[in-house]
C-alpha cells in the first residue's frame, strides 16, 4: 500500500508503505474501538508500528473524579486490548502479549506479531460477537441465566488471569448495599456530579459518553443501577410498585493484587466475559460504580471474604422482548488509531519489515 507525501524541508516526495503486518494490527486496533469502558470514554490509543501494536492510555479522558487513581482508565484500556487480541486469533495472527514493557507509564502494552497461525474457533466465536455486544440496562426478562453459560464466562476471566465471582440470593444484599454507597457518595461530592453530567448525552450528541437513551428506565429494582440524572431519585424495592430484574446475576470480576498489571487483567477479563455472554445470546452492562467509591469497594470485599480485590462490577441476563437498546457511539478510529509507515528507498526496493510484507 503506497503513498507519497512531502519530505521534511524540501518539495521531494517521499513514498511511504503500509506492509501486510502492519494493515493486520491496524485491523485488531480499529476493532477494539468497540470495546466498552467507564461511561463510554473510549480512554486509549493505538500506535501500529511495523510488527508491533502499542497501546497508550489517554489520560486526557481520564476521570478525575470518579476514578482519581486511574483504575477505571486501565480496566478499559484491558477490554481495548482483549478485543484487538480476539481479533488476532480469530484471523489466524500469532502473537504475544508484553504488559507494560516501560513499568508503570502510558504505555500499557505491546502485541507483537509472530506470523501465520491456525485461526481460533473460540476467538472466531467472541470475534462475531464484538459488533453485536452493547450496555443493556433494561430490566432483563423473567428467566433464569443457563447456568452452563455462566460457567463459560467463569472459565472465560479464569484462562486470562482473573476471576468472575458469581452472586448468589444471599449476597443481594450486599450488592444492594454498595450500589447504595456509590449513589450517596456521587450525590455528596459536586465534583462527581459534575463530571457524570458532562458524560451524559442527548442522542444524536458525540461520539463518546453515555447517550441518554441508553440509560436504564426508572423502576424498582433488587439492585438499582448508576443515577446517571444525578437526582438519586427513582422508586427503590421498598416501593408499592413491581419489581423489575428479579432474574439478572450479578458478577464481580476479581484480581489476585490490585496494581496496574492486575487492572489491566481485569479488562482483559471483563471483555472475555462480555463477549462469552453475548456469544450465548445473554446481555451485559457494567457496574463501574460499585468499585469507584472505597466505601463501596470495602463491602465487596467483605462480601468475597476479603479474598481478591474487585476490580468491576457485572450484571447479567437474559435480554428482555422487543428492540434492543441503541449502541453508544464510537469516535472515529483515525482518532485513536495512528499508523506510523516505512519509508520506500529510491530504487523502490522493500525496506522495513512492515514494507517487506507489503
Amino acid at each position: 500500500m503506497p503513498s507519497s507525501q512531502r519530505g521534511p524541508g524540501s518539495g521531494t516526495p517521499v513514498a511511504f508503505r503500509i506492509g501486510a503486518v502492519s494493515r493486520e494490527l491496524t485491523r485488531a486496533a480499529v476493532a477494539a474501538v468497540q470495546a466498552p469502558s467507564v461511561l463510554n470514554t473510549q480512554p486509549w490509543h493505538w500506535r501500529i508500528a511495523g510488527d508491533a501494536a502499542l497501546l497508550y492510555a489517554d489520560r486526557r479522558r481520564r476521570l478525575a473524579a470518579l476514578d482519581p487513581s486511574g483504575r477505571m482508565l486501565v480496566v478499559s484500556c484491558g477490554a481495548a486490548l482483549h478485543h484487538a487480541c480476539v481479533t488476532l486469533a480469530a484471523e489466524g495472527a500469532g502473537f504475544t502479549v508484553e504488559p507494560f514493557p516501560e513499568g508503570e507509564g502510558d504505555l500499557l502494552a505491546v502485541i507483537r506479531y509472530r506470523g501465520p497461525a491456525a485461526p481460533s474457533v473460540r476467538a472466531q466465536r467472541l470475534h462475531s460477537a464484538i459488533p453485536v455486544r452493547s450496555s443493556d440496562r433494561r430490566p432483563f426478562a423473567a428467566r433464569p441465566v443457563p447456568e452452563p453459560a455462566l460457567e463459560r464466562m467463569r472459565r472465560a476471566a479464569q484462562r486470562v488471569g482473573a476471576h468472575l465471582q458469581l452472586t448468589w440470593s444471599r449476597d443481594l444484599t450486599d450488592i444492594a448495599t454498595a450500589a447504595g454507597q456509590a449513589t450517596a457518595a456521587m450525590l455528596s461530592d459536586p465534583a462527581c456530579r459534575s463530571e457524570l453530567a458532562a458524560w451524559v448525552r442527548r442522542p444524536g450528541e458525540g461520539d463518546d459518553g453515555v447517550p441518554l437513551d441508553t440509560v436504564a428506565p426508572p423502576g424498582a429494582r433488587p439492585v438499582p443501577l448508576r443515577d446517571f440524572t444525578g437526582t438519586g431519585g427513582g422508586p427503590s424495592i421498598t416501593s408499592e410498585v413491581d419489581v423489575g430484574d428479579r432474574e439478572a446475576r450479578y458478577g464481580v470480576v476479581v484480581t489476585d493484587g490490585d496494581g496496574p498489571n492486575d487492572w489491566l487483567t481485569a479488562g482483559v477479563a471483563l471483555s472475555a466475559v462480555m463477549l462469552t455472554a453475548t456469544a450465548e445470546h445473554l446481555a451485559t452492562s457494567a457496574m463501574s460504580d460499585l468499585v469507584e467509591r472505597e466505601v463501596s469497594r470495602r463491602t465487596l470485599r467483605h462480601m468475597l471474604g476479603g479474598v481478591g480485590y474487585p476490580a468491576i462490577g457485572l450484571r447479567i441476563g437474559v435480554p428482555a422482548a422487543g428492540p434492543a437498546p441503541p449502541r453508544a457511539p464510537r469516535r472515529p478510529a483515525i482518532e485513536i488509531v495512528e499508523v506510523v509507515a516505512d519509508p520506500v528507498p529510491a530504487d523502490g526496493s522493500p525496506s522495513g519489515g512492515a514494507a517487506a510484507d507489503a
